[in-house]
């Protein structure tokens, strides 16, 4: 099932307009998520809007927003009034600038997601601004409104379609000062640098998302299959750090101890499945997720990692 788009409208630079949908570019609905539950029923636990005052289940129909002013007072804004001061930005993406993607600082950027042509119209407007973004090495600055905030978004081409990430304003960007002033000012040698400059070239490599396992979610699967299957869960030690006393008898041993260990993490081989217990339903839930599972399965070039299952 192809996901919805979580806002359509347009994507406008200066004349030049065409209609596009924004879609997220993440998701985590392949993480495993638990549920509240009653301890002595076993039964989910179940939310209700009540009056803070009489305590009574408030229909949704009668539920407004309000602003607070103080403890105990309120100002109501209905629905209708939060239309009327509706943004431009509402129904369309203004592109306002251009900028050097070095230029935007990693704390502004909240989340990303993908810009695509919204029907069979403006393929040809969309091409026009993807490319001409892309011949210029720039980054495209405008303004979305998502959840009924306005956001400020920068565009980049991404293959065929623009990736577009929400950027925070400055008023939420908390200021490092008052983290960082504490911190002493030290004085590293020139021994102690190349030291470690030796350990991190040892460790060179290049950013393979495949590589890497979330091994909490795997955890968790298999917390939940031993569970399941009646086993008895024992508690796993807790690595502890230790003091470091010479630093730099630390890196010399840091060293000696990746030059005995590959600089490349292995690719994982495909992990044969647990059986299940008798009556034991499998949990379906591959680490590559639901859909990259199903898209494996119909090309398969190669065995892919998958969940334990009991």
């Amino acid at each position: 099932m192809a996901p919805r788009a979580n806002w359509k409208g347009f994507l406008r630079l200066s004349l030049v307009i065409c209609p596009v949908a924004l879609y997220p570019a993440t998701s985590d609905s392949e993480k495993v998520s638990f549920n509240q539950l009653n301890r002595k029923t076993g039964h989910r636990i179940k939310y209700a809007k009540v009056d803070a005052d009489t305590g009574e289940e408030v229909p949704n129909e009668d539920i407004v927003k309000g602003y607070k002013v103080d403890t105990d007072t309120f100002i109501e804004v209905t629905k209708e009034e939060l239309e009327n001061v509706a943004l431009e930005s509402t129904r369309t993406i203004e592109i306002d600038e251009f900028v050097d993607r070095s230029e935007i600082d990693p704390r502004y950027l909240i989340r990303p997601y993908y810009l695509v042509p919204d029907g069979k119209v403006g393929h040809d407007a969309f091409a026009v601004v993807r490319e001409t973004i892309r011949e210029m090495n720039k980054v495209a600055i405008g303004r979305v409104v998502l959840t009924n905030r306005e956001h400020i978004i920068a565009l980049e081409p991404m293959d065929k379609g623009l990736m577009g990430t929400l950027l925070r304003y400055p008023y939420e960007v908390r200021s490092a000062d008052e983290y960082f002033d504490d911190i002493q000012e030290v004085k590293v040698t020139k021994d102690m640098l190349d030291l470690a400059k030796h350990i991190v070239n040892q460790k060179a490599g290049h950013f393979e998302p495949d590589k890497f396992e979330d091994q909490y979610e795997t955890a968790l699967i298999d917390l939940i299959n031993q569970k399941r299957a009646g086993k008895p869960i024992t508690a796993k030690a807790r690595p502890r750090g230790e003091n470091v006393v010479d630093l730099m008898d630390a890196l010399r041993k840091s060293i000696g101890r990746e030059a005995t260990s590959p600089t490349e993490a292995p690719k994982k081989t495909a992990k044969k499945p647990r059986k299940a217990a008798a009556g034991q339903k499998e949990m379906l839930m591959p680490i590559t997720g639901k859909k990259a599972a199903k898209e494996s399965a119909a090309k398969k070039p190669a065995a892919k990692p998958q969940r334990k299952s009991a």
